[in-house]
């Protein structure tokens, strides 16, 4: 009795069975094997339901052909099974999902493994035929591709493993990469090429051809490191703000480098070796900046306690002091003697006061006078003396001295020296010894000698000119 135990169910004729028909049979069986080899299609889900289908014994059969081609006389709504029997078949196959409904088959042979077939795609199944618990197989998982494999175009749902290098003109992602990716090529249509990885210092790291890194994204940060330099040809904007380091021996910096025609001068601007942060906000305006060692002219700027060293005013130095006070000019005594002052202050006027000093320096014993106008000049003034002063020893007198002499011994008063028309001084001799009156190189009553005075004696002495000298009222 014939039998159908081989993986293509052909006529397998007893001994001594099919007198007259082994021809027939053997014509079927070869045309059966070409069958196997070639391409069927068949309509394995009459309805949406899990279907078997079972390779025909010794008769045509699609299901039998190398190549086979599912499809669906029904719409899918969901993953349906497909079960290829008997299960004793040992074969491969390629089995296409072109079912409609656009879903997932699964292909079963017995309660082993099974795979899924995505709608559209194309898969290489192994059939093991164990039986009851015969499984099905993905042919070309771990398939192993040694030497030089061209491949036009590879779709793939899953994972390439290579432990060599993948070769190609164009690697181009489809889909986005994870945040658990070790390394991994991505792409969206909103973010474009993405590089995703991780690694125990950086998550991404790009070298150069000699194995240096040139671009460093360090570890479970958004930072980005520059190992050299960056050149742009165009405006760099920074969102948020731009910040320079230079390690840590010193300070972070910019330089501005002149046209390129120009050659490589540059001005460089250097952060300071500060201990704490230091802002510096620009104008909100266009202008220039101004520097130290430069000339500039700055027009409505308030300065709060500022040192100057010997400023210059080209024009005039205006002194407010608010809405209470006039404004005032202190003159301070030398730093190392403390904190004292002389201080000019404006009057509490209402109207403008213009006072014009003198072209010189004046004479000794001259006083400021104005001409009712402001105009202040150095005049000899009748009447302007000095206050009564003791002198117990020599001294040398001033224009409008008045002074009484108490000295225990002889003493020397002089005279002031240089002295303009009209200087006078008024002497008071008292005590046990004899005044000398120094001349100062000028005369005395006309006469190139000096005077005496006793003891009780007093004198008023006023300088004419440089013949009479002091004249003795």
């Amino acid at each position: 009795m014939a039998t159908y135990v081989n993986n293509l169910r052909l006529t397998e004729l007893a001994t001594g069975e099919g007198s007259g028909s082994w021809g027939t049979t053997t014509n079927s069986n070869l045309e059966f094997i070409g069958e196997a080899l070639g391409f069927g299609t068949q309509n394995c889900f009459a309805s949406d339901a899990d279907s078997t289908t079972t390779v025909a014994d010794g008769a045509s059969d699609p299901a039998r052909s190398f190549y086979f081609k599912v499809t669906s006389g029904a719409t899918l709504s969901t993953t349906r099974v497909l079960t290829i029997a008997p299960n004793t078949l040992n074969r491969v196959m390629f089995i296409e999902n072109a079912t409609t409904g656009s879903q997932i088959i699964t292909i079963k042979q017995g309660s082993g493994a099974t795979i899924n077939i995505a709608n559209g795609a194309l898969k290489a199944v192994y059939l093991d035929g164990a039986g009851s618990g015969a499984a099905v197989a993905d042919a070309l998982v771990d398939l192993d591709l040694t030497g030089t494999t061209t491949i036009a175009a590879l779709t793939t749902s899953g994972a390439i493993t290579s432990s060599g290098v993948i070769t190609g003109t164009t690697v181009e992602a489809t889909a986005t990469t994870s945040a658990g990716d070790n390394a991994a090529i991505g792409y969206t249509s909103a973010n474009g090429l993405m590089l995703t990885g991780q690694g125990s210092t950086n998550d991404v790291t790009i070298q150069n051809d000699a194995g240096a890194d040139v671009v460093e994204i360090p570890t479970g940060t958004v930072n980005v490191a520059m190992a050299g330099t960056v050149t742009a040809t165009s405006t760099i904007v920074g969102l948020a703000g731009l910040h320079v380091k230079n390690g840590a021996t010193s300070a972070g910096f910019v330089q501005f480098f002149e046209d390129s025609d120009n050659g490589s001068n540059k001005v460089t601007l250097i952060g300071p070796a500060a201990t704490a942060d230091v802002t510096l906000t620009l104008p909100a305006a266009t202008d220039t900046l101004v520097g130290k060692a430069t000339t500039d002219t700055l027009t409505n700027k308030t300065l709060t306690t500022p040192v100057l060293t010997t400023p210059i005013a080209n024009a005039g130095v205006q002194l407010k002091n608010g809405a209470t006070g006039a404004g005032f000019l202190e003159f301070f005594e030398d730093s190392d003697n403390g904190t004292n002052k002389v201080t000019l202050i404006g009057p509490a006027s209402t109207a403008d006061i213009t006072l014009t000093l003198p072209s010189g320096t004046g004479s000794s014993g001259q006083a400021m006078v104005t001409d009712g106008n402001g105009v202040l000049s150095f005049a000899s003034t009748g009447g302007l003396y000095n206050d009564w002063a003791i002198k117990t020893g020599a001294y040398t007198m001033v224009s409008g001295d008045q002074i009484i002499v108490n000295a225990s011994g002889a003493t020397t008063i002089t005279l002031p020296a240089s002295s303009a028309a009209g200087a006078t001084v008024t002497i008071k001799a008292t005590g046990g010894g004899t005044v000398t009156i120094g001349r100062n190189s000028q005369n005395i009553n006309s006469t190139a000698a000096d005077g005496t005075l006793s003891s009780g004696s007093s004198t008023q002495l006023v300088f004419v000119d440089g013949t009479i000298g002091f004249l003795e009222l």
